[in-house]
């Protein structure tokens, strides 16, 4: 059964600058490294069927460099041989060339139905991997960045069905059983779906367990699978292995839970999510249900009884819904008319007008209720916490980037507030402050809007500047607020001013499309099909 649970988000006025007078352009150049690559990088572009807006936010704008959280300025791409490769930065003056640290089995271009090869960094030393294909691999690295104690070893491999990316995972150990939960991303065709593009997103939250330290095998031991109509914009399992986090435009609903993959072959199809009977909307005066009839139904096979706390609906002498009513209606104004389109519309009236109706008939879950536009903007600052039967949901408008600034918790996301861009940090075990604001890029929110052609956006762990690329060639990154080294007043007030955020831009010296992008506190890295660029943001620590 699921739950909502509405929670709002905390904003400390501390972290907030209402004098924050906007970026002022700086035009030091910043010192921007090229290392070529010694094969492409495996970009997989969209197949002709893969054409809906989902697909593109899935895989059109994949990122395809990884930041390894756990080490400083280590970061990893797939190429086209299949190979993993890393590039660590010790000194940007004395850079190496990327190095091969494991190489897939798969032959990638053998594969016409692929997606792009996916790793998530999971522990010190572990990593998940997908090759693309819909085979999940486990991989024991040892201390990554060590030349003594690293080596990337399969300790689990399994084919999972159809091609997946990873979008997180998690370490988890409990008593003497080792277990890696890992969230998988599909967008798959629905052939019921006759209303929207035919395709719905699957999370498929995967558990690979060893029981104990005499068993070297790791097998699964759970299979969780969620079914959404829109890719989410955030997804993270919590540390403790009990639920997972979503910031998504529409919801996402359990359709198989806690099976393991014995039981998952003997699933009844029939138990899958079904459509909805009927979809209802409400204002603050009435309620809307709408009834998709069948072919031969008529006027006369319609049976609708209005009470105070109660309704009764019989269509062709069956019951279709009865129940109490979530509060009172007007039930002598309560009407239903037949449309054109061969739909039943009931109209309900409230009694108390302004009241919000979390359900229409108590208890009864065969309906879905259809937010408008008004109430889809006046939900857009809340979000709903995911357990395994709460939901999270956030209008897609809100939502900026994410990024990992402590690889143990959860990964911070980043969302418009106003002009401001806050950055908040989920704490699942925190019922009472689940989300904390942690940091403001001032103005950020409205900056952001006007860059028509980004691609990728990110900021430092430590909040020091946030950066997104275009498509092409050019980087905006915009610093917090530093003291001014020499006397600056403001025109209009005849202020002296303490501090300026400023905006550098650094542009790319190559034509090819921007494939990845990631920030840490001293540098930015930039991916392009034949070139790794690295940008020195800070200079210290």
């Amino acid at each position: 059964m699921e739950v909502a649970a509405n929670c709002s988000l905390r904003v400390k006025r501390p972290l907030l600058d209402p004098r924050f007078e906007g970026y002022k352009l700086s035009l030091e150049p910043l010192p921007c490294y090229q290392l070529e690559l010694d094969a492409a990088v495996a970009e997989v572009k969209l197949r002709d069927d893969q054409y809906t807006l989902e697909h593109m936010h899935a895989f059109g704008m994949y990122n395809y460099l990884h930041c390894d959280s756990w080490y400083q300025d280590s970061v990893y791409y797939v190429d086209n041989l299949g190979r993993i490769m890393n590039l660590t930065v010790m000194l940007d003056t004395a850079l190496g060339k990327p190095r091969e640290v494991f190489r897939l089995p798969t032959d990638l271009i053998a594969y016409d139905d692929r997606l792009c090869a996916s790793i998530h960094f999971t522990s010190s030393t572990w990593v998940t991997l997908s090759d693309g294909t819909g085979r999940l691999y486990l991989i024991g690295t040892g201390e990554r960045g060590n030349s003594a104690s690293e080596k990337w070893e399969i300790m689990f491999n399994e084919e999972l069905g159809n091609p997946f990316i990873i979008i997180h995972s998690i370490s988890l150990l409990k008593a003497e059983e080792h277990s890696i939960a890992t969230l998988l991303l599909r967008i798959e065709r629905e052939e019921l779906d006759m209303k929207g593009s035919g395709f719905c997103v699957s999370l498929e939250w995967v558990t690979i367990s060893k029981k104990n330290k005499d068993k070297r095998k790791y097998e699964i031991t759970k299979r969780n699978i969620l079914h959404g109509k829109s890719v989410p914009h955030y997804a993270a399992i919590e540390p403790d292995g009990n639920g997972l986090m979503i910031v998504s435009y529409k919801s996402f609903t359990f359709v198989q839970v806690g099976q393991n993959l014995e039981e998952s072959k003997d699933e009844d199809m029939s138990e899958k999510i079904k459509e909805p009977l009927y979809y209802w909307q409400q204002t603050e005066d009435d309620l809307t249900v709408t009834v998709s009839l069948p072919e031969d139904c008529t006027k006369e096979d319609i049976q609708i009884q209005f009470l105070p706390d109660h309704v009764n609906v019989v269509l062709k002498g069956q019951r279709f819904l009865e129940g109490n009513l979530y509060s009172s209606i007007d039930h002598e104004s309560s009407t239903w008319i037949i449309k054109e389109n061969n739909s039943l519309e009931i109209s309900l009236i409230k009694k108390n007008e302004g009241l919000t109706w979390p359900e229409l008939v108590v208890g009864d879950k065969q309906g879905e209720f259809i937010r408008d536009s008004a109430q889809c903007a006046a939900i857009a600052e809340r979000l709903m916490h995911l357990t395994s039967d709460e939901l999270v949901n956030l209008g897609s408008n809100q939502y900026l980037f994410s990024v990992i600034v402590d690889p143990k918790e959860m990964p911070c996301f980043c969302l418009r507030h106003d002009v401001d861009a806050l950055l908040w940090q989920p704490h699942s075990s925190n019922q009472d402050d689940m989300w904390e604001h942690i940091a403001t890029f001032n103005a950020l929110g409205y900056v952001q809007a006007s860059k028509r052609d980004k691609k990728f956006f990110a900021c430092a762990p430590n909040y020091s500047y946030a950066a997104l690329c275009e498509c092409l060639r050019r980087v905006f990154i915009y610093r917090q607020p530093t003291p001014m080294s020499t006397v600056l007043y403001n025109r209009k007030e005849g202020r002296q001013v303490g501090q300026v955020a400023k905006q550098q831009v650094a542009s790319l010296e190559t034509s090819d499309p921007i494939l990845g992008f990631q920030a840490t506190n001293e540098r930015l890295f930039v991916l392009t099909t034949k070139n790794l660029f690295l940008i020195k943001v800070n200079t210290e620590n």
